[in-house]
């Protein structure tokens, strides 16, 4: 991993290393096209909307998520590109296993 893709991803993962943003990237997550309303989130939480409301701003602002207003809720979508850096983030690209640890991972 390069210097620039580190300076990358650190905001991301220091976003997601609060318990209640990961429960809550995880329900965003979950919902249908990977959007939810805050009202959908509140009620497994036994924190306040504004609360919540912080966390899902924190989780904006590092890059993990989109939002939109509609009328007097706010939406957050996952971030394409923030969920791809995740996804690949200890992958190596271009780069096999010796066939050792292949074996060994195939169960032989």
């Amino acid at each position: 991993m390069s210097a620039e893709q580190s300076a990358h991803v650190v905001p991301l993962l220091k976003a997601l290393a609060d318990p209640v943003r990961l429960r809550l990237m995880s329900m965003v997550l979950s919902h249908e096209n990977a959007e939810a309303c805050v009202c959908d989130l509140l009620p497994a939480f036994d924190l306040s909307q504004p609360t919540i409301s912080h966390h899902l701003k924190v989780l904006h602002e590092s890059g993990l998520l989109n939002r939109e207003k509609r009328g007097v809720w706010v939406y957050y979508q996952a971030r394409p590109a923030a969920m791809e850096a995740m996804a690949t983030l200890f992958t190596t690209a271009g780069l096999s296993l010796p066939a050792t640890a292949q074996r060994v991972g195939a169960g032989a």
